[in-house]
């Protein structure tokens, strides 16, 4: 029997899965794609740590962290994470991943915004990527199961226990159930609700965070999504933090610097929107650095700006634009990963783990998805010790979703939801994006609330059953739906402005305010609380 069953591949699944692997647990990895396809590969810039204490303390650390928070953090779950930082880091350099050093054979760190010191660790501007391909490797190594391209469907709950989950076998067109003593989401963010204006890949579509609602687990913070400040005009694909960290520059069009470059990431990406509502250009410039130091430290984003821009970071200015990178909010968790839902846990950027609050700082994640990957993986793997094997098969749900899919491919496809999703991403940027008001985000609601009673006569015009790429996008686009409304009801609940979250119609931060939002449905109601940082 399973005894661990991770839903994503990514940092954070990985991570838990060898942990779990590691203490005697039958593990299995399902992903709608590949590890080496997940967003942990756009982490270029690096993680976190304090590892030599002359220059940096771990208090400073955790300051930092719950500074950019603006309030909303856990400073407890903070310091789990800081504290356990330097063993994240030697056991990251154990397992294999290249680390850049110096030449006294210590790790190299560069600064990010918002913070006081340099601790960012990397491996060039491949960060995100060594670490995944290297906990991939090991999983390899320990002969780690997974069901690649099965995309979730449901989880399966039983007496309010999650028994497993539902997935729609991609390649065969099958719906299958697994069933397991304890699950692990660990599928990554919801920022590709922004699909035009986004740095995340097709594939991040907030899947697990629409359907873990419908079953009843609580959300947290959803109307916070960090807009990362550089990405390459129009294609909006990213230009790490690192080409700021290592001294680049941000230019307005008469090549004037506009802002401290290692402002925190809300701030920066701010001020570079409002020059381009003016009509104005943005440039990021790394002229000055060289070409011998950007083909050392940013070789990635060298090439990246010459694929895909045309343009040669030693001796041309770079037009950028903001981009939405990441989502604070998720899956509520406690410091050991547990969810609302018994013998279900969360990890990585589906989960609002009590860190990040109202914005993360950079090179916080790579740090957060290991750190809790590994506490997720080591819980939920003692847990399943502590259940007896039972056998359940072809459960309420399973039955359910096999129809469901049946009739999707029976109805009649009377309106496109390619052209609605299209429209969605730009009316969401539009109204939901950097600068909010209560006018934009009842226009974004309302645009939902409608497409809502469109989806009856959305369909798929391709009606095979192998590798059905049209049935794939349509159900996550019913996921897109779902999620974006849950982020336009939090932001409209949320009367100021605070860290990512900026009102032009309440533009300070509100004292009443400095708590954790809380989505949930309870018997088929949705319901939005706020709640205090010291409530249970």
């Amino acid at each position: 029997m399973i005894d661990v069953l991770i839903i994503g591949s990514g940092a954070a699944g990985l991570t838990a899965a060898l942990n779990a692997k590691k203490n005697n647990s039958n593990v299995l990895v399902v992903s709608k794609t590949y590890p080496t396809h997940s967003q942990t590969v756009q982490a270029q810039g690096g993680i976190n740590a304090v590892l030599y204490e002359e220059n940096d303390s771990v208090d400073i650390h955790v300051d930092d962290t719950y500074n950019a928070s603006k309030g909303i953090a856990y400073k407890e779950h903070i310091k789990f994470m800081c504290k356990n930082a330097k063993d994240t880091i030697h056991w990251l350099d154990s397992i294999g991943v290249p680390f850049n050093r110096d030449i006294d054979n210590k790790f190299s760190q560069r600064k990010f915004g918002g913070t006081k010191k340099l601790r960012t660790c990397y491996s060039s501007d491949y960060t995100g990527l060594k670490i995944l391909h290297t906990l991939f490797d090991q999983c390899i190594k320990e002969d780690i199961k997974f069901e690649n391209e099965h995309i979730l469907l449901n989880l399966i709950i039983k007496d309010k226990s999650c028994i497993g989950i539902s997935a729609l076998d991609i390649q065969n067109g099958i719906v299958k159930e697994f069933i397991a003593k304890t699950v692990i989401i660990a599928t990554g963010g919801y920022s590709g609700i922004f699909a035009n204006y986004t740095t995340n890949s097709y594939s991040n579509t907030g899947d697990s965070i629409a359907l873990a609602y419908k079953a009843g687990v609580k959300l947290s913070n959803m109307e916070f999504i960090q807009f990362h400040p550089t990405t390459l005009l129009n294609s909006n694909i990213l230009i790490s933090e690192s080409a700021r960290g290592e001294g680049g520059y941000l230019l307005d069009q008469n090549e004037n610097r506009f802002i401290d470059e290692l402002e925190s990431r809300d701030k920066v990406a701010r001020a570079i929107q409002e020059k381009i509502e003016k009509g104005e250009k943005v440039y990021l410039d790394l002229r000055h650095l060289g070409l011998e130091k950007i083909n050392k430290l940013m070789p990635q984003e060298r090439r990246l700006a010459l694929e895909f821009s045309n343009t040669k970071l030693e001796n041309e200015l770079l037009e950028i634009n903001p981009a939405a990178h990441y989502t604070m909010g998720g899956i509520q968790t406690d410091i050991n990963t547990n969810t609302n839902i018994k013998n279900l846990y969360a990890c990585g950027e589906a989960a609002e783990s009590g860190i990040h609050g109202a914005n993360r700082l950079g090179g916080n994640s790579l740090l957060e998805i290991v750190t809790f990957g590994k506490v997720a993986g080591l819980n939920a793997s003692r847990q399943s010790k502590e259940i007896n094997d039972f056998n359940i098969k072809d459960t309420e749900q399973y039955l359910e979703d096999k129809e469901h899919i049946r009739s999707i491919y029976e109805k009649e496809n009377k309106e496109s939801f390619y052209i609605n999703k299209e429209n969605l991403s730009n009316i969401l940027f539009d109204n939901v994006g950097l600068f909010r008001n209560e006018g934009n985000l009842n226009i974004a609601l309302n645009y939902i609330c409608n497409l809502e009673k469109q989806k009856v006569n959305m369909g798929i015009a391709d009606k095979s059953i192998e590798y059905n790429k049209n049935l794939v996008e349509y159900l996550e686009f019913m996921n897109i739906i779902d999620v974006s409304k849950i982020v336009i009801n939090c932001a409209i609940n949320r009367k100021e402005s605070r860290g990512s979250h900026f009102r032009n119609d309440y533009p300070n931060e509100v004292h009443s305010y400095e708590k954790s939002s809380i989505s949930f449905l309870e018997k088929g109601k949705a319901n939005f609380i706020f709640k205090d940082l010291d409530e249970n």
